[in-house]
């Protein structure tokens, strides 16, 4: 598990690096892929150091035989070996089953998807560099579309993950229980905790649920969706190592004895 969650960060990490975005919005940003630029102008601009840009140019430069069509809300695409839906006002990009975070939201302009270049990338199995000195983003295809769900989460992990955050946070907003995903796999992580994910969930006096026989409910869809969205790296608790609901658990011992992280819904995160 430590393994894993260390690759879904690094490959978050590694697969685009875009310093200086906001200069290049302002001198407006070229796009390559594999080599040759792309003939058609590609709609783009920066937002809080997120470079965003529409999908379909760069998606059919890298797959020409894909299909985009409009469906139940959502672009639907389709090309060998990838299956992805981008939905405008998700926080999410899914492709092969897996979840990729996407913090501002997929947007939508005058009809036009757009999506972080970064993300798009993950999604597409590309790779993408920066050439400060001609506002250019090269993108190069790697070896395929990102291995699918069923590959890479532990089927296991997932599971117990999904009913965890349900139990704990099943009505809080997606950061929310994204924050209790990430306060299990930091345990994980953590050599002051188990190593594995059943092992942190059970371990005894931690989660209330896990002692209850609430961990039996099927979660809800958009707490499997924040067991993925873990998995793959997303985290909006940084490092915390515990939650309480202040509200409930007024005093709590991680309020008066560890770092407050930050207050996530009705959840306050401490490392």
């Amino acid at each position: 598990m430590k393994k894993r969650a260390l690759s879904a960060l690094l490959c978050l990490a590694l697969c685009f690096a875009l310093a200086g975005q906001a200069a290049a919005a302002e001198g407006g940003v070229s796009f390559t892929v594999n080599g040759t630029p792309l003939a058609e102008d590609v709609r783009s601009y920066a937002e809080d150091g997120t470079t965003y840009v529409s999908y379909g140019a760069i998606l059919f430069a890298l797959y020409p035989d894909a299909t985009a069509v409009w469906a139940n809300g959502r672009a639907e695409v389709a090309a060998e070996g990838l299956t992805m839906y981008l939905k405008p006002g998700a926080k999410y990009i899914e492709a092969n089953g897996r979840c990729l975070y996407v913090p501002g939201g997929v947007r939508s302009e005058d009809g036009v998807i757009l999506v972080p270049v970064r993300t798009l990338c993950q999604a597409l199995g590309a790779e993408a560099v920066w050439d400060s000195a001609t506002n250019t983003v090269n993108i190069t295809a790697a070896s395929g579309p990102i291995v699918s769900g069923d590959s890479y989460y532990d089927a296991e992990d997932l599971d117990l993950l999904s009913r965890l955050i349900y139990a704990e946070s099943g009505n809080q907003p997606l950061e929310g229980k994204i924050a209790v995903g990430n306060v299990v796999l930091n345990r994980v992580a953590s050599p002051l905790f188990p190593n594995t994910v059943a092992d942190v969930i059970y371990q005894p006096n931690q989660f209330a649920p896990a002692g209850s026989g609430h961990l039996s409910r099927t979660p809800n869809a958009e707490s499997v969706v924040a067991a993925k969205l873990c998995l793959d790296g997303a985290n909006t608790a940084g490092n915390a190592l515990y939650f309480v609901n202040p509200v409930t658990s007024p005093g709590s011992w991680a309020s008066r004895n560890r770092p407050y992280v930050a207050t996530i819904g009705a959840h306050a995160f401490y490392a």
